[in-house]
C-alpha cells in the first residue's frame, strides 16, 4: 500500500487508568479499572481494521502494560517500539516523532500520555469528520481514548492541521 493509493492513518491511545502508588510517575501502573479498559480499548482498535505496522509506545509502566493488554485483542501485533521520547512529551516532541516514520510504514499507533496526545490530535486535525472533535473535546481525551488521523503525503510532512480527525472514541461516553 502507499500514501498515494490511501491515507495514511495516526491512531492515538492515551494509557488506561493509573494508580497512584509512592513511586515515581514513570514506573506508575495501572489500576484495576485500567486493567479492564486497556483490553476494552483493544477491542476497539481491532474493530477499526487498521493494519498497525508500528506501534510508537511510551516507555512508561502505564503505556507499556496499557499496550501488552490493548494488543492481545489485535489479530496481529505490529512491531513496537518502546519510545522515551513519548514520555513527558511536548506537541512538538510528538511531531518530530511523527517526522521520523519510515516512509514503508502506512499505518501508526501512537500509545501515550495527555496532555500532549490530546493536543496532538487537536492540532493534526485540520478537519474532522461528523462531531468526533466535539465530542474528542467534550471529554478531554480520556484514559484509554482513541483518536484516528487520516492525512495523505510523506511522514515528514506532519504538521499542524494536516490531517482529518475521522474517529474518536471513549469508553466514558
Amino acid at each position: 500500500m502507499s500514501a498515494a493509493a490511501s491515507p495514511r492513518r495516526i491512531v492515538l491511545l492515551r494509557h488506561a487508568k493509573a494508580d497512584w502508588p509512592d513511586v515515581p510517575d514513570h514506573e506508575r501502573p495501572l489500576a484495576e479499572r485500567g486493567r479492564k479498559e486497556a483490553p476494552v480499548a483493544g477491542l476497539r482498535l481491532a474493530e477499526l481494521g487498521i493494519p498497525f505496522e508500528l506501534t510508537l509506545c511510551s516507555s512508561a509502566t502505564r503505556t507499556r502494560e496499557t499496550w501488552k493488554l490493548a494488543a492481545h485483542e489485535l489479530p496481529h501485533r505490529p512491531r513496537t517500539v518502546y519510545e522515551e521520547r513519548l514520555y513527558d512529551a511536548t506537541l512538538g516532541d510528538l511531531i518530530a516523532l511523527l517526522n521520523e516514520t519510515p516512509e514503508d510504514v502506512d499505518d501508526v499507533l501512537l500509545v501515550g500520555h495527555n496532555p500532549a496526545i490530546h493536543a496532538l490530535a487537536d492540532a493534526l486535525a485540520g478537519e474532522s469528520d461528523g462531531d468526533a472533535r466535539a465530542r474528542m473535546n467534550r471529554t478531554g481525551f480520556p484514559t484509554a481514548a482513541i483518536a484516528v488521523i487520516a492525512f495523505s503525503g510523506p511522514w515528514k510532512t506532519v504538521e499542524h492541521g494536516v490531517g482529518r480527525l475521522v474517529d474518536f472514541w471513549s469508553s466514558h461516553d
